[in-house]
This record gives structure tokens, C-alpha cells and sequence, in this order.
């Protein structure tokens, strides 16, 4: 069931629109930033909310790969794997990363502290390889780059 709060951000957003399920990446966000990530009870909430189907709420979620449909770290990183970070060594920061945390795609560390997963492109072609920490953007990463970067995320 939505919160209060999740509704009256969600009806905030559906007034921007002409017709409410224009509101569904919002509310699918909304969700989100309340509780982590957006489970298939929630997207029926959603759906149930905006006057629309659960499949078309389920397509929305599942094209956007910065919804999460599963439960996450409290840190996403996100690595790119377009095909300028892999020329650009792409592979060898994935494997340090995966190492250093224990971690390979789509898994979630012990603590809950770091979930990684690949995503296709981050628009930094030219500074590649790249990555993103919640919202915060790094570049022309190196082993060390790295390593000070996740030190700053414990």
C-alpha cells in the first residue's frame, strides 16, 4: 500500500500532466527514494493510483535500469559497460571492484553497504571507463581511483 506521503508526492507530479499515467516514471521514483527500490506490490499500487495496468506500470519499471526492482545496497554503483569504457579497460576495473568487494554483477555485499551492476552507457564516452556512485559521477577510473573512491562511501 502507498503511504500518504508517496501519495500526495504522486498526486503533486500527476497535476503536472494531462492524464495521470503520465506521472509513472515519477511515481515509480517516488517509490523508490521511500523505500529503496520498487517491489511487484508496489507496482500494483502504483498502477492502482495512476488508473493504469500492472503491465504497463511493469514495462515502465523494468525499461528504466536505474528502477530497481530488487532490493539494493545503500550505495548502487553503477560501471559502465558501453563498448568505449570496454576498449577503454572496462573489464580489469570490473574485476578490481568485484574483487575488492566480493561482489560480481548484480549482487549485494553483506552489509548491505554496496550493490553493483552494469549499465550500458554514461554518456562520458571521452573519459572513459566510468561510473556512477548514487548520483555522483566518476571517470577515467584507475585500480587506485577506485579504491579512494570506495573508501569514501564505507
Amino acid at each position: 500500500m502507498l503511504s500518504e506521503e508517496e501519495k500526495t508526492e504522486i498526486q503533486k507530479e500527476t497535476g503536472q500532466y494531462p492524464y495521470p499515467s503520465a506521472a509513472c516514471i515519477d511515481a515509480l521514483k517516488i517509490v523508490q527514494h521511500h523505500r529503496g527500490w520498487v517491489s511487484d506490490e508496489s507496482v500494483k499500487d502504483i498502477a492502482q493510483f495512476l488508473h493504469m495496468s500492472n503491465e504497463d506500470v511493469e514495462g515502465v519499471a523494468t525499461f528504466y535500469s536505474r528502477i530497481y526492482r530488487r532490493p539494493v545496497g545503500r550505495n548502487v554503483i553503477l560501471l559502465c559497460d558501453g563498448i568505449s569504457c570496454m576498449i577503454m579497460g572496462y573489464e580489469s576495473i570490473y574485476e578490481h571492484i568485484s574483487k575488492k568487494l566480493g561482489i560480481s554483477f548484480g549482487q549485494t555485499t553483506a552489509d548491505n553497504r554496496y550493490t553493483l551492476l552494469p549499465i550500458s552507457c554514461l554518456g562520458d564516452c571521452d573519459h572513459t571507463p566510468s561510473m556512477m556512485i548514487n548520483n555522483d559521477h566518476f571517470n577515467q577510473l584507475t585500480f587506485e581511483k577506485v579504491d579512494e573512491i570506495l573508501e569514501n562511501y564505507k
